[in-house]
């Protein structure tokens, strides 16, 4: 829905505006954003506050074994297939706006492969 691309001297929490914001001039109709437990924090309030959202955190259990937590296994499982696109392994782009490009064709590329299937 939103792809921001940004140096890594950049922390998760500074970036997750950037995305935030090109998320709500994208899509008007997001009331939940699902977020990891390094989000946690100012941005929450940061996110009802510009744009009347509630920014949930999926935290992990405190217990040491595998526990699939809720809405972030599509996630990692998106994140996962994103990766067969041999384009995105490295990082051969010299612009941000070729690097979100490809990003996006990725996932294009993953939805036509899902309706070619239905």
């Amino acid at each position: 829905m939103a792809v921001v691309v940004h140096s890594a001297g950049i922390q998760d929490r500074v970036g997750a505006k950037a995305v935030l914001i090109r998320l709500f001039a994208g899509s008007g109709t997001i009331q939940t954003v699902f977020a990891d437990g390094g989000y946690a924090g100012k941005l929450i309030d940061w996110t009802r506050a510009m744009f009347g959202w509630l920014l949930r955190i999926v935290k992990r259990t405190d217990a040491h074994r595998f526990v699939v937590l809720p809405k972030r296994w599509i996630v990692e499982r998106t994140f996962a297939w994103m990766n067969h696109s041999r384009r995105l392994s490295k990082d051969y782009e010299i612009t941000v706006k070729s690097a979100e490009a490809f990003d996006c064709i990725s996932c294009v590329r993953l939805m036509l492969r899902r309706l070619d299937r239905l």
